[in-house]
């Protein structure tokens, strides 16, 4: 009878010991575990989810085709919007690059770009470095772009420099001397001015 007694006093203790000491285990590990820092989480990109859904864009777009008269021409930008209903397709951070089949190349780069679809025309805008391989850097405000033919031209005064000294000028243009001669002028007209340098200028 004794040891039954001894035996429910034991089975009573250990109901009420035995949860106590999961209590004080629980709590030790909650002492020792390392606090959660808010700011240590994963970093997440800064992305307004709601502004991308308005307005869908491509990142690093790339065209490249042939013009009507047979240069090539390639298309390159850091991001580009397509055309609405309400407004043109826009690229940011555009590079033009058209090599005629004389063998000349000239690049442009502009800080933006706006695509009209109907005329079939890209206007650079934003401030433009347009580079030739005669070794002309021309620099001015805004250029337009036939995306049909090889056909460049500038929207207001133009800053060059070439081989043959400091250039500035009303306008500029890059086109075909002669249709179907297949060799491609660079032309500076309206209040044209020259600073003849020996050796040529240094890049402006």
């Amino acid at each position: 009878m004794a040891r039954v007694d001894t035996h429910s006093r034991v089975v009573a203790w250990l109901k009420v010991a035995l949860p106590l000491a999961a209590l004080a285990v629980l709590a030790t590990l909650f002492l020792l575990a390392d606090r959660i820092d808010p700011d240590d989480a994963i970093p997440y990109a800064d992305v307004d989810v709601e502004d991308r859904a308005r307005t869908p864009r491509m990142t690093a777009p790339t065209y490249a085709g042939l013009t009507s008269d047979g240069s090539a021409l390639t298309l390159t930008a850091d991001q580009a919007r397509p055309a609405t209903s309400a407004t043109s397709a826009v690229a940011l951070g555009m590079t033009l690059a058209l090599d005629t089949p004389d063998g000349a190349r000239t690049e442009l780069v502009a800080a933006s770009a706006v695509i009209d679809d109907p005329t079939r025309m890209l206007h650079l805008t934003g401030g433009v470095v347009a580079t030739t391989s005669a070794g002309y850097q021309i620099v001015t405000d805004g250029v337009s772009a036939n995306l049909d033919r090889s056909a460049l031209e500038s929207s207001g005064p133009v800053t060059a420099t070439g081989p043959a000294g400091k250039i500035t000028a009303d306008h500029f243009s890059l086109r075909q001397a002669d249709q179907g001669a297949g060799t491609y002028v660079l032309v500076f007209n309206g209040a044209v001015k020259l600073v003849y340098l020996p050796g040529g200028a240094a890049s402006p």
